[in-house]
C-alpha cells in the first residue's frame, strides 16, 4: 500500500514539475534562468496578487505559486512514505537492502513481485520470468542471441535495472563482467541484459533466505 501510494506521489511530482516548467516559458522574466530547486523555493515563498488572476502575468504568478506548493507538498510526501518503507525493510529485508545499490524502492518491487505471485515463484528461474529478465532465445541461422523480454511486470524491471545502472557505475566487479560479455560478442545492451539476470538471482536468493527466517521464527 505504501509502495503504490509513493507511486502516485511521484507521478503526480512529476506532473507538477512539468507544468511549472512549460509555464515558465510565458512567465515574468525574474523566474527565468533558475535551477529547479531555487524555482521551487522561489515561488513557493511569493506572495502573488489574488485579485490579478484576469492579467497574464497574474495569472502566472497564482498558477506557479500553487504548482510550486503542490510540488514541495508532494516531495515531503514521497520522503515520509520512503522512511515508512525504509523502517518497515530495516526489520524484514535487512539482507536485500545490504545489497550494492539496492535501496527501499529498488527493494520493495521484488518483494512485492514476489508477494503478488506465490504460487508461481518455486525457482530463481520461475522468478526471473515476472521480473521480465528472463531470456528470450531470438536465434536466427547460425547466430543464437536472446532478445529483450517485455512480458512480467514491468515495475520489478525497472528495479532490476536501476539496481543494474547503479552497479555499472559504482561497481568494479559489474564493470568487469560487462567487459567480459562484450569481449564475447555481446552488445553493451545484452550485456547488461544478463548482467540483470544475474542481479535478479542474487535478490531471489536473499528474498528466499528471509522468507525461511522469518516463518522460522
Amino acid at each position: 500500500m505504501l509502495h503504490k501510494t509513493r507511486q502516485t506521489a511521484v507521478r503526480s511530482k512529476r506532473v507538477a514539475l512539468q507544468m511549472i516548467n512549460d509555464q515558465i516559458v510565458p512567465a515574468p522574466e525574474e523566474l527565468r534562468g533558475m535551477t529547479r530547486m531555487q524555482l521551487t523555493r522561489h515561488l513557493v515563498a511569493t506572495r502573488p496578487d489574488k485579485t490579478a488572476f484576469r492579467t497574464p502575468d497574474g495569472a502566472a504568478r497564482i498558477s506557479l505559486k500553487h504548482l510550486a506548493r503542490r510540488y514541495v507538498e508532494l516531495d515531503d510526501e514521497v520522503s515520509e512514505l520512503d522512511d515508512a518503507a525504509a523502517a518497515i525493510l530495516a526489520g524484514l529485508a535487512p539482507k536485500l537492502i545490504a545489497l550494492p545499490c539496492v535501496g527501499p524502492q529498488t527493494a520493495s518491487q521484488p518483494m512485492i513481485t514476489v508477494g503478488d505471485n506465490p504460487g508461481r515463484i518455486k525457482s530463481e528461474a520461475s522468478f526471473a520470468m515476472p521480473c521480465g529478465v528472463a531470456p528470450i532465445p531470438v536465434s536466427t541461422g547460425m547466430e543464437s542471441r536472446h532478445g529483450l523480454n517485455r512480458g512480467g511486470d514491468r515495475a520489478a524491471n525497472s528495479a532490476i535495472h536501476i539496481i543494474a545502472v547503479g552497479r555499472l557505475r559504482t561497481d568494479e566487479r559489474t564493470r568487469a563482467f560487462i567487459d567480459r560479455k562484450m569481449s564475447e560478442g555481446h552488445t553493451k545492451t545484452e550485456a547488461i541484459r544478463c548482467m540483470k539476470r544475474c542481479i535478479t538471482r542474487e535478490v531471489y536468493y536473499v528474498i528466499k533466505g528471509q522468507d525461511r527466517s522469518i516463518n522460522s521464527a
